[in-house]
Order: structure tokens, then sequence, then C-alpha cells
């Protein structure tokens, strides 16, 4: 803490000790702040979601405390989009970031399996520009002591790492979305940002033991920490005594549907029991349970104000079909419900009723406002311009969200088309780039979009594609274009 911080904080607890006798020293009426990020957790991937075979019960505990939403999105069906949308409080297409970074650009797709498609990907930016008054930014100025773990991936360079976008500590962010050799989740670990542990150590276990760290040695102070868990990520890896106990879990359970089936070219898998994957879920609830115990042994679990949602949806149709998001189509990679749809969980303190649930649709812009809003802090709309506070929604109040956009002109790794999508109330409008193929669904109705509306409900369709496309303008999206590999 530097020398500023101590004084100010020194004064505000000598005050609370003439005014009302208190004998702690320090004296906080701001609330400190836990947000947690899960990587390619699908929707239906945790036991309060009802999940069919992985076991979370801190997660679950979560969920009683504070309330879940049931029509919670990310920006973007793949990782970096979202996080930056995170950090900014923008879309991905106003930022110009619609793709992960590392993800093929328009010249150099020749050389990625995508290179004979009808379509050039949109040129995107392989970092979130330093300029951005990131979240973290806004909470330092605050004053609040601010600590990263985990999964970063918004940029190559360092210059684009945590420690330069407003977090005082940084362990393991740096330009990879995954873990690295030699050990991936097991120490030691290929990560100039952390460095290795005992031998067998596992990741979600050191990221969360660093948290922990950093809250102890913060306790007295104002703090907010983002714990951003590289799991449930490719490599599939887990414990082996995980492995052994989902093997077993598998052999006992008989599928009530058929393991496999069909998403546009790709094959989806439709039931959870891929042993690993569930080892992976597992081990990372158990480290957030170590940060949720911190949390209350050191008496922080009233004024401790604590999100949990994932990056994009679980990993169905590719790279080892390690899940399923049924009821919800697609996964990682798609525009369809599977591929942006997430668990969100947000325990406010006094405010949010516990075991409370929202369907009312918030979307990963918002965190920025709404944690602002939260600490008392006034709201910085030239920054947050796509965020809104949902404040009321965690209050149990009436909100007016307003559409939600989103904007995918790229081939994904998993199958999923170059296309744009936008919601209002209950419907949802996807219009397809290769051939401007649009459907439409009422989300309240059909959940797994299985029952295109286009044809029945024009005006409502035509209603939502003048949004879409007059949005698109607004923030300047970058289109795909013509290619001639393909022609």
């Amino acid at each position: 803490m530097d020398r500023r911080k101590f004084i100010m904080q020194l004064g505000a607890g000598l005050l609370g000790l003439s005014v009302s006798g208190c004998s702690k020293l320090f004296k906080k009426e701001s609330p400190n702040f836990l947000f947690i990020l899960a990587d390619d957790l699908g929707w239906k991937d945790l036991g309060c979601y009802n999940s069919e075979f992985y076991e979370t019960p801190n997660l679950n505990r979560l969920a009683s405390q504070g309330m879940k939403f049931t029509d919670a999105y990310a920006a973007a069906p793949v990782c970096s989009p979202t996080r930056a949308s995170i950090m900014t409080g923008k879309y991905p297409a106003r930022i110009n970031t619609t793709d992960w970074f590392g993800a093929p650009q328009p010249d150099n797709v020749q050389n990625h399996w995508t290179r004979n498609k009808p379509l050039l990907p949109a040129p995107y930016k392989e970092y979130m520009e330093q300029d951005e008054i990131t979240l973290a930014e806004a909470m330092q100025k605050a004053d609040y002591e601010t600590f990263f773990a985990g999964k970063w991936h918004l940029g190559a360079d360092d210059k684009y790492w945590p420690k330069k976008q407003g977090f005082d500590i940084n362990k393991g962010g740096w330009s990879r979305g995954m873990p690295s050799p030699p050990g991936y989740y097991f120490s030691p670990y290929g990560n100039p940002r952390l460095k290795g542990g005992p031998k067998g150590e596992h990741l979600p276990n050191r990221l969360a033991d660093e948290t922990v760290k950093f809250i102890k040695n913060n306790s007295n102070a104002n703090f907010m920490a983002y714990l951003s868990f590289y799991s449930v990520h490719i490599p599939l890896m887990t414990r082996e005594e995980l492995k052994k106990k989902y093997e077993n879990k598998k052999e006992q359970i008989k599928p009530e549907r058929e393991i496999w089936g069909k998403e546009g070219e790709r094959k989806v898998r439709q039931v959870q029991n891929h042993p690993v994957y569930a080892g992976m879920v597992e081990a990372m609830d158990h480290a957030v349970g170590k940060v949720l115990d911190t949390i209350e042994e050191l008496e922080l679990d009233k004024n401790t104000v604590i999100f949990f949602m994932s990056d994009n949806g679980g990993l169905s149709t590719s790279e080892g079909h390690p899940t399923s998001n049924l009821p919800l189509r697609g996964g990682k990679g798609w525009i369809y419900e599977g591929g942006i749809r997430e668990p969100m969980i947000v325990k406010w303190p006094g405010q949010t009723q516990p075991g409370s649930k929202c369907s009312e649709p918030v979307i990963s812009t918002d965190f920025y406002p709404t944690i602002l809003d939260i600490a008392g802090l006034p709201p910085r709309p030239e920054q947050h311009l796509d965020g809104k506070s949902f404040t009321p929604l965690l209050k149990g109040e009436n909100m007016k969200r307003g559409p939600i956009f989103w904007h995918y002109p790229h081939y994904g790794n998993q199958g999923g088309l170059p296309a744009a999508a936008a919601r209002e109330g209950k419907y949802k409008l996807i219009e397809f780039f290769e051939d401007n193929y649009r459907e439409l669904y009422n989300l309240h109705a059909d959940i797994g979009e299985k029952h295109n509306l286009i044809e029945e409900l024009p005006q409502k369709a035509e209603e939502l594609t003048q949004k879409l496309h007059q949005w698109r303008k607004e923030v300047d999206a970058q289109m795909p274009s013509p290619n001639p590999a393909s022609q």
C-alpha cells in the first residue's frame, strides 16, 4: 500500500474511533469486491443450474446466498472479446475486439482451416487499447487495492497485461489463453507471471491460494480481487482421484438420451458424462470454496460483493466435445444460446435476497457500471458506453435493459458461422453473414431455438433487424468480406 493510501485510511480510522468509539483501527464504508470468472464454463455446468453430472457445492452455496441469473450473457461466444467487455463496459464491436486474440486475420487466414470458406473474417484488434480506462483503473483511482489472478488474454505484449491496466498485483495473467507446458494445469507452469509451486500443485488451487493471500493482506483496506480461472479451458486435465470419481459415477448413470447429436457440420455432445471435464469443474469449485471460506473466516462476508460468471458457452462441438449445454443450442463459438448464455451469480450482502432468481437479460458490459454503482462511485458514461447498472435487479426491482447485441464476423474454431444477433424481451434475431439468412426465436417458449418464427412474425423480425443494423452502424462494426479463394 502506498503512503497516500495509508494516510487516508489511517485518518478515516481515527475519525471512526473518535465518533463511534469503534475498536477497529479502520472503518470501511465502501464494500469489497470479488469477481470470479470461469473460462469456457457452460450455462448448465453447475449443480445450481441443474447439471446432470458435475458437482459444485461451493457455487451452489453462493447461489443460495445471492441471486442466480437465468438470462445472463457474455458479449461474445469466445473469450477475449468478453473479457475486454468486462474491463471496458463496451461491446466488442465498438472497440473492434470481436475474436479471441490469436484467431485468423483476413491477411493470414490462408494458414487456417477456414481459408476456403465463402467469407474472409473481419479484421480485429488483437489487444485491448491502453487508453481504455478499465474497471480496475476506475477502482484503483478510488483507492481500492486491486488484484488479478489467472487468465488475462487481452494482448500479447506485456504493456497490455494486468499491471498496465489497473491491477496492483498480477498472478498469472499474460498473453496466452490457456495453460502452457511444461506442466499445463500442474506445476511447473509455463507462465512468466506465475512461478512454479511444489511438484503436483494444481493451477486452480494455486490461483485460489494467491487470492486468499491477497485478501488476508488487505482485510483492513477496500479491495477488488479478480479471480480469473483458466479452468475449464482445454487441455482437458484433472487430478487422478477426481477422474476416477467421475469414471465410477459415469458407470452408474445410464444416459436418458443419445450422447451425440448434430449442429451444422459438427457433432455435438448431448450428455454431461465426461469424467475429466467433470473433475475440472469440481476442482474449480473447490478453489472457489477456499476463497469464500476465507472471506467468511475474516468476517468480511457482510461487506464483500461477489460476482461469478463465465466468458462464453461450454465446449460442446469441438476440441474433445467435453460438455453438453442442452437445453441450449450449440456451444462455444456459436451465436446460439449455448455459446453466449452463461451461469451468473451475484451476492450483494443486505441487498440481494438469498436464494433469489432473476430472469431479466443482462450482459457482461453491465458489470462495470454496476460495480461503480454498488461502490457508491460516480458513473463513467463516456467509458462504459454499452453497459447499464443492474443494481435495481439485485434489489428485486424492475429494470428496463433495452436490446442486447452480438457481432461475431468470424468462423469459430468450434464450427460457428459469421453472424450477428439481437435480443429484446423474449425475442432473439440471428442474421448469418454468408447469405443474410435470418432466424427469429421466442426464447421464453423455445429456449432450444428449434422453431424459426421468421415467416410467422415478419414484423417483429424486421423490427429487430432494423435495430441490429442501426446498432452496427453506430458502433462501426467491421464486417467480413467475400473470399476470392472460394469463388
